[in-house]
């Protein structure tokens, strides 16, 4: 998954350098120079915050303070700041975790990892999709039609889940195939239609919803 970073800082050579090693492991990068910046920069919704402590335009523990009841991601402090009450400052605010200066990348990398990780196991636990007759379960895994499970495999269970979370987005065949089976998946693309066929089937049983639509000439998409 194509992660979005936000990191707040004023030091321009270190935000340099975490700006290319995150670019190089495939993180979209957003850059916010103060405090100021950095409440603009929400709007782009990223799925994690590194926020400096000591910016110009608001400082960090205010600027948690002012974003935590309105964003979910997790937040870690990047700083220079050791004593004991500036961490505990920093995580009463809504900080999730606390780095100082300077750090492993290394380091950084794995905690931003966990903490991600953590996130979307969180953020899965408490997922549902309720359609019409059709509610998923994204935690148990599992699609019903009126109570009635309609007991897809793990592959078919896998297109249900992408499609039923980007709803409106038309996928090709190709990126279904990509996500739900990975690069390396053994098998041919045309595979998802003879897939999504059989999930079509099962759900027919219950109801005429069609809740996978074909676009054609262009691929399918889960409707809304």
């Amino acid at each position: 998954m194509n992660y979005k970073i936000l990191i707040a800082d004023d030091d321009t050579e270190l935000v340099k350098m975490l700006r290319t090693f995150f670019e190089l492991r495939n993180y979209t990068v957003i850059i916010a120079p103060d405090g100021s910046e950095t409440l603009k920069m929400i709007e782009r919704k990223p799925d994690i915050i590194l926020l400096d402590i000591n910016m110009p335009k608001a400082d960090g523990i205010e600027v948690c303070q002012r974003i935590r009841d309105k964003v979910s991601c997790p937040i870690l402090f990047l700083t220079a700041r050791a004593d004991e009450q500036d961490r505990v400052n920093g995580l009463m605010s809504g900080g999730d975790d606390y780095i100082l200066k300077p750090f492993s990348l290394k380091e950084l990398e794995a905690r931003i990892i966990a903490h991600l990780k953590r996130e979307e196991r969180r953020q899965k636990k408490s997922t549902y999709r309720f359609q019409g007759d059709l509610s998923i379960d994204y935690s148990a895994k599992t699609v019903q039609i009126n109570g009635q499970d309609i007991e897809p495999t793990k592959l078919e269970y896998s297109i249900i889940e992408f499609l039923s979370m980007n709803p409106g987005i038309v996928y090709d065949k190709e990126r279904i195939y990509e996500k739900v089976c990975g690069y390396d998946g053994d098998g041919d693309s045309r595979v998802i239609t003879e897939l999504i066929r059989r999930i079509r089937k099962k759900i027919q049983k219950y109801t005429d919803t069609e809740y996978i639509e074909t676009v054609w000439g262009m691929g399918y998409r889960w409707g809304k």
